[in-house]
């Protein structure tokens, strides 16, 4: 769980889980690529709730496989509190429509949200000029659905590593 010395780089936060449904989540195997990318600059923590321990533990193996070592996997230990005080120290925040991300922009934290179902014009994070959305802009977005109703899952599906890494140059 614990692989992080005490290093002088930044903290980026990934936060893989969504509770509204499978459909608001984006891949953990595409977040893993964005952590092993962002590793050479930053630090990595993975949050999640206990329900979101499997895709946490997805993206941390992604990472071992990489020999990177400087994660924590914080997905099922920290408490509210613990986890607000977490995202607060964060330099850097990758998540999907979340709780956590409306934490992320009550501190500020730069923030590049992925958004797919949902209405980000309604539910992005309010008052965060530091933050960016990652989207497609497909004729079937909104749906609100908490699983594909096309069942191609494409709001998601078409969101690659190298959109999000783009913006996070963009909110950097």
């Amino acid at each position: 769980m614990l692989h992080t010395n005490n290093s002088s780089l930044p903290l980026c936060g990934i936060n893989p889980g969504a509770s509204y449904g499978s459909a608001k989540r984006w891949y953990p195997q595409e977040f893993a690529k964005v952590a092993r990318e962002l590793s050479g600059e930053y630090d990595v923590i993975i949050f999640g709730g206990p329900g979101e321990t499997d895709i946490a533990g997805d993206i941390e193996q992604v990472l071992i496989d990489s020999s990177v070592k400087n994660y924590k996997n914080l997905a099922g230990y920290t408490t509210i509190t613990e986890l607000i005080n977490k995202i607060s120290s964060l330099d850097l925040f990758i998540t999907g429509d979340s709780g956590p991300m409306h934490v992320a922009s009550a501190f500020q934290v730069p923030t590049v949200a992925i958004f797919g179902p949902t209405k980000d014009k309604e539910t992005s994070q309010w008052m965060n000029k530091k933050s960016i959305i990652v989207k497609k802009n497909l004729d079937c977005q909104p749906c609100m659905k908490r699983t594909c109703p096309l069942q191609h899952h494409d709001c998601m599906n078409l969101i690659k590593t190298i959109d999000v890494l783009k913006a996070i140059n963009s909110v950097n």
